[in-house]
């Protein structure tokens, strides 16, 4: 297959989409398939032809050309942004490739894009007014898994298990800090977490002791979004499984994450190196087949296609389980759990992603039996 795989983006997760594309290319190249990068820069200005990837890694670019998708079928999908000659070439042009109009002979699309304008609807919007195929989860699906409070508050209401959470507004925090601090201390306690409701790899996230590290972490929270999410602490261990299909799902082995830090934050995922991956996690049997099928029952409830990550809590002591979130478009790095998991599954790394894009094709050619116009029958 010809492939698209976009990555960067206006997130706070954007040097991590970096690291992932590095590894999703690489993996795409070495089971055979051709590869085209297109980047997208913290400014939100999208790059093609020459190396987007070191462009955006360095800051250097050299025969990068600024483009823009047309949100409508056919036509030419990527286009120029400051044409030559008053015309808009298609990205064959602008890549040195030859192929047909519209996707340039892409088959499809990988986007390697985590958190906002990436895993969270907004560019999967895009694609389907594009009518262009895509891997991972569509507009609801992105959305909803973006959302830590929404899909907690489905989770919760279709029976499975949640710890105790509230959801915080900027707006409510800046106005009333005090009585939000009163609400959290009353209704969680501590230890608990607070965190922005919609981005991932830990950014943003606090643990809070006390009042006083409670309200820094509200603050630092509120930095990147306008609504928080603030949970229980529970004192657990740390367990992950991927996820992997469209309409009929199945998870992986289960994995467990210790920590490097008091918590598994951005430094303890991407910087240093005290954190392990224990791949199969050391559970009992009945407590990873439970996992599984929780993280199948998450994936299919949030609508979820392609591909996903769903992280567990395991309490200590009582060995209940409790949902904790999904990543519709998990880490691609080195070190990340999802290409791991996979990997103890039986899946290598380069049939992996090759499979993502098949799914993201049969997702396609699904949604392509739905009739868009009606007409009254006489």
């Amino acid at each position: 297959m010809r492939v698209g795989v976009l990555f960067g983006g206006r997130s706070g997760e954007h040097q991590v989409s970096l690291h992932s594309a590095r590894a999703v290319i690489h993996a795409l190249q070495q089971a055979g398939h051709e590869v085209v990068p297109i980047g997208i820069t913290s400014e939100g200005r999208w790059l093609v032809g020459g190396d987007p990837l070191h462009a955006l890694s360095s800051g250097e670019h050299t025969s990068e050309r600024a483009v823009a998708m047309l949100p409508q079928p056919g036509a030419y999908g990527l286009v120029a942004v400051q044409p030559t000659n008053g015309e808009a070439p298609p990205i064959e042009d602008l890549a040195g490739q030859a192929g047909q109009a519209g996707l340039a002979g892409l088959d499809v699309l990988f986007p390697v894009l985590h958190g906002t304008y990436g895993e969270d609807g907004t560019v999967q919007g895009l694609f389907e007014l594009a009518a262009v195929p895509y891997a991972g989860a569509g507009v609801l699906g992105s959305a909803l898994g973006m959302d830590k409070v929404v899909q907690k508050t489905l989770w919760r209401g279709m029976g499975l298990p949640v710890a105790d959470y509230l959801s915080v507004t900027r707006r409510d925090l800046e106005r009333s800090p005090q009585v939000v601090m009163d609400l959290i201390e009353q209704s969680l306690g501590y230890p608990c977490f607070t965190k922005p409701a919609n981005l991932g790899s830990s950014v943003g996230v606090s643990k809070a002791s006390n009042r006083t590290e409670l309200d820094q972490g509200l603050k630092v929270a509120a930095q990147y979004d306008a609504k928080l999410i603030v949970e229980r602490g529970v004192d657990a261990r740390e367990l992950e499984v991927g996820v992997l299909g469209n309409e009929e799902p199945t998870a992986s082995v289960v994995g467990e994450i210790l920590p490097g830090a008091e918590f598994y934050d951005y430094r303890a995922k991407y910087i240093d190196n005290g954190s392990q991956a224990i791949i199969p996690a050391d559970v009992p049997a009945h407590i990873s087949d439970e996992v599984r099928r929780l993280a199948v029952a998450a994936f299919k409830a949030v609508t979820a296609s392609g591909l996903a990550r769903v992280d567990f809590f395991l309490e200590r002591g009582t060995e209940r389980l409790y949902v904790n979130e999904i990543n519709t478009m998990p880490g691609f790095t080195e070190i990340s759990m999802y290409p791991k998991l996979w990997e103890a599954s039986g899946v290598p790394f380069p049939e992996l992603v090759t499979r993502i894009a098949e799914l993201a094709l049969e997702r396609y050619q699904e949604r392509s039996r739905n009739r868009t116009t009606y007409a009254v029958e006489e």
